[in-house]
């Protein structure tokens, strides 16, 4: 059975990508000015792990997030239903 895109845990997955891309660009922000701080080098590649398994699970259960070869398709090309991530 295939997951729907309108119940509440496709939301509450976004929300947590939101969090954790919003968390990550201040990271990279911070990083271009302090690139020999240790603990937010760790922070940022903690974070990254943590957003690449999120991401992989949300788009197992309910597509791509991104086109262009970031992400895989399942049969049919997934890309053509809706709603996508950023109409939410």
């Amino acid at each position: 059975m295939e997951a729907n895109p309108c119940e509440p845990r496709y939301y509450e997955l976004l929300e947590q990508l939101q969090v954790l891309d919003f968390a990550l660009v201040e990271l990279n922000l911070y990083l271009d000015t302090h690139p020999e701080d240790l603990r937010a080098i760790e922070q940022f590649n903690q974070l990254t792990q943590e957003r690449t398994r999120l991401a992989n699970q949300f788009q197992e259960l309910y597509g791509p997030l991104q086109n262009f070869g970031r992400a895989y398709s399942k049969c049919p090309w997934e890309w053509s239903q809706s709603p996508w991530p950023w109409q939410v």
